[in-house]
């Protein structure tokens, strides 16, 4: 199979080999490839690493007889986005996300472009916190994990005062102390239903529990919620302070 000119992101590339890197892409039609670059470290190669960089938008091409792909063209298309200081932290979260929760070779053309406008708005200095909650909750209902916003477990109306308790694959339910689930005002599961702009308590009820659910899809914890990809955004870009915890992830 040969694939030419596909829409696609970079979302993570480590070396191989003495001259090669073997990249993960998220594409429009074909969703998360694997890839080899041969000898894209080597001084002559067609390919420049500027042209393989996360964050920005490409056009790639590859043959493929088996799960890794061989890249056979990368070329940068449109505007390149500008990500720095926090916006690069989310965008790489974002990558993580994309990487732990999709599956190889399996398209999500909704949460592609869902990816590329997450993108265009962090470039666009707007909300972080809220970019990425849009984004968490459409790259969950494109892969099968859509939230429970509008309605209970029980089929009752969520009620804009009322707490609720988000059971993860069940939905909200009444608040009771003590349950041990995630707290969430009704008013934050509206806003986000209705894409409007939450108050700043609401956005940190949605923070809490988009990473309960994301934490029980993955297994775990994601390597942004721990700060262990600090060390690469900062080696990328110097604006962020050492010890600034980003609070929107």
């Amino acid at each position: 199979m040969r694939i030419e000119d596909q829409p696609a992101f970079i979302l993570h590339a480590r070396a191989w080999r003495e001259t090669s890197l073997l990249i993960e892409a998220f594409t429009r039609d074909h969703g998360r490839v694997g890839l080899v670059a041969r000898g894209v470290r080597n001084a002559k190669s067609r390919f420049s690493r500027a042209s393989l960089q996360p964050l920005q938008p490409l056009l790639l091409g590859w043959s493929a007889r088996g799960e890794l792909g061989t890249l056979t063209g990368a070329e940068q298309t449109g505007s390149s986005w500008r990500l720095s200081g926090d916006a690069l932290f989310a965008g790489m979260y974002v990558n993580e996300l994309v990487l732990r929760l999709s599956s190889r070779n399996d398209a999500h053309p909704v949460a592609f472009a869902a990816y590329t406008d997450c993108l265009a708005r962090l470039a666009e200095d707007g909300d972080i916190a809220w970019t990425l909650r849009r984004f968490e909750r459409d790259l969950l209902a494109d892969l099968g994990y859509a939230l429970m916003l509008t309605q209970t477990a029980d089929g009752a109306p969520v009620e804009r005062e009322a707490p609720y308790a988000y059971i993860g694959d069940a939905g909200p339910v009444p608040w009771r102390e003590g349950s041990g689930f995630v707290r969430i005002a009704g008013s934050a599961l509206l806003a986000l239903d209705r894409d409007e702009q939450p108050a700043a308590k609401d956005l940190a009820d949605l923070r809490r529990l988009m990473r309960a659910l994301i934490r029980d899809l993955v297994g775990g914890e994601l390597n942004a919620w721990t700060l262990s990809s600090r060390p690469i955004v900062d080696a990328i870009d110097q604006t962020r302070k050492p010890d600034a915890a980003p609070d929107f992830v």
